[in-house]
């Protein structure tokens, strides 16, 4: 099934939508919003499921679905993640200014925790308050789990994966080194992120989702032209039920825990990149300097995927950037 929040309250409004994003049916009967429906995933699902099945078959009527009258799927959440599966990407960038890569990168993941109060809707714009800060997209999978005990293993790990999602990690580049050299992590170089309009349960993807990874290609436009569609489920050295074993490694994760791959980018470059950074790093590796600029204000973003038969899975996040005032 595919969910939505409608962009009604702070919160959202919980709606089920079909699979192919043309009409939605109110969930209030059962979870007034995707929050209070993790909360009790057990009992909710079942009845949410049933609301689907009545959509599909034409037994609910339904009211016509616009992806612009959507919140992020969580519009805001009390925990997100996000990491750096993708490990080519990370040695990539750390390539192109000389720095050597650990090789502990390749077997601990990279992990950092989000602000999540204020995430983005999939249509709402971006604010830039200052161009000199380098702002930059990054496009990612995420997904969303119901309670995770601490310790848990890979394998248990897996199945509490509850639905999927797609991101787009807003990234203030040029802050980024003040703040790591500070040895404390990141914080003003992560402005809010936005998700994408219907987040869909893992049945919902078929064969492409194999209980780990998702594997399909992540389309990317800046500006109307396709700047990358990796496929995400390539090169991703750690699945995302390694990253949910490392999120809980000393925690338990509360049900509704984001938890992203970080950019989705694969070694064979034909498929293009999925974040400016990636792009500059290669114009730096072969012409000795970057020629493509980050993002300023005008600029459009938009990011989604599609199954094997062409059908837009998650709907677009299709972001313009706005100076900030």
């Amino acid at each position: 099934m595919k969910l939505a929040s409608l962009n009604s309250s702070r919160d959202g409004q919980l709606i089920v939508v079909n699979a192919e994003l043309t009409k939605y049916a109110a969930a209030d009967s059962v979870a007034p919003t995707l929050q209070s429906a993790l909360d009790r995933w057990q009992d909710c699902a079942p009845k949410l499921q049933t609301i689907a099945d009545q959509l599909q078959g034409d037994e609910l009527t339904g009211e016509p679905f616009t992806q612009e009258s959507c919140a992020s799927p969580l519009p805001r959440a009390y925990h997100w993640v996000d990491g750096s599966a993708y490990v080519n990407h990370v040695e990539l960038v750390r390539k192109a200014r000389g720095a050597e890569m650990p090789e502990s990168f390749w077997t601990d993941p990279l992990m950092y925790q989000g602000g999540s109060d204020t995430f983005l809707a999939p249509r709402e714009a971006i604010p830039l308050g200052d161009v000199a800060w380098g702002m930059d997209l990054e496009a990612e999978v995420a997904v969303v789990v119901d309670d995770v005990p601490m310790g848990i293993s890979t394998d248990a790990a897996a199945q509490h994966i509850k639905l999927i999602m797609l991101v787009n990690d807003v990234s203030l580049r040029n802050l980024i080194p003040a703040e790591l050299a500070k040895g404390f992590g990141f914080y003003q170089a992560k402005p809010s992120s936005s998700f994408s309009p219907v987040a869909a349960t893992p049945d919902e993807i078929g064969d492409a989702w194999d209980g780990r990874k998702l594997h399909l290609p992540l389309r990317t436009f800046l500006n109307g032209e396709l700047i990358g569609e990796p496929n995400a489920g390539v090169d991703m050295t750690f699945d995302f039920a390694q990253l949910i074993t490392h999120a809980a490694k000393t925690r338990p994760l509360g049900a509704g825990t984001i938890i992203g791959s970080g950019t989705v980018s694969n070694t064979d470059r034909s498929s293009g990149s999925c974040c400016l950074a990636e792009i500059r790093m290669l114009e730096i590796i072969e012409h000795g300097e970057p020629k493509t600029e980050f993002m300023k204000a005008g600029d459009r973003v938009q990011i989604h995927m599609l199954d094997k038969k062409g059908q837009n899975i998650f709907g677009d996040i299709d972001q313009v950037v706005v100076a900030y005032e």
